[in-house]
């Protein structure tokens, strides 16, 4: 008996319905996702069992990382940063604290997120080209000293951004081998302006058994 030969006929399918979801998809996560601001210096952050998670909007996060001189060699001291991840609480901020700021140097201040030079400095830097930008800020930090007898510009930033949105959060990032004083003398001045709830960021880790 002869063999029975099976008609081949072509498979189509149709891929319109898949390439649309793929775009609503795509389209959703642009929409929905938050994009990571360069920071002026990479802060590697100690390890914690603590799972409680910082908010992922509405946050003032302040950066201390040990201050180190021009041949790249630890001076003992830190160096304090600020970053706001919204862009009108960052803007209006900056123009609390600079009322002359033009909008040139209110776009450079926003784009960048990240801040971390004294107050009397902020307008030329603003004006440096972003080559030079991205190498004073390094070599920079928001001052800590008292200005007669008063708050110190750090307090003066974070008492702006408060006045600002006063709901933002406040979280803390602290290089692991950040010297303690820089630390500690950022927590007393938070404690001065009444701010004793705020976040530590750290890397998780799994707790050890007993």
């Amino acid at each position: 008996m002869g063999k029975v030969k099976v008609k081949k006929s072509d498979v189509w399918i149709d891929m319109t319905p898949m390439s649309d979801v793929m775009t609503l998809l795509l389209t959703f996560f642009m929409l929905t996702s938050t994009f990571v601001k360069n920071e002026p210096v990479k802060v590697n952050v100690p390890g914690s069992v603590s799972e409680i998670k910082v908010p992922e909007n509405g946050v003032l996060t302040i950066l201390v990382n040990p201050e180190k001189d021009a041949a790249g060699n630890p001076t003992g001291e830190g160096q304090v940063f600020m970053s706001i991840d919204n862009t009108d609480n960052l803007g209006e901020t900056l123009q609390t604290m600079m009322p002359d700021a033009n909008a040139l140097e209110l776009d450079v201040f926003t784009r960048e997120g990240t801040f971390g030079v004294p107050l009397d400095e902020m307008k030329s830097y603003l004006n440096m080209s972003t080559d030079q930008r991205q190498k004073v800020l390094p070599t920079k930090g928001i001052p800590l000293d008292s200005i007669d007898g008063g708050m110190s510009e750090f307090q003066q930033w974070v008492d702006a951004a408060r006045n600002v949105n006063d709901k933002i959060k406040i979280a803390l990032k602290s290089d692991a081998s950040t010297p303690y004083k820089t630390v500690k003398k950022v927590m007393s001045e938070l404690q001065d302006m009444d701010e004793s709830h705020y976040y530590m960021i750290t890397n998780l880790k799994v707790a050890e058994e007993d």
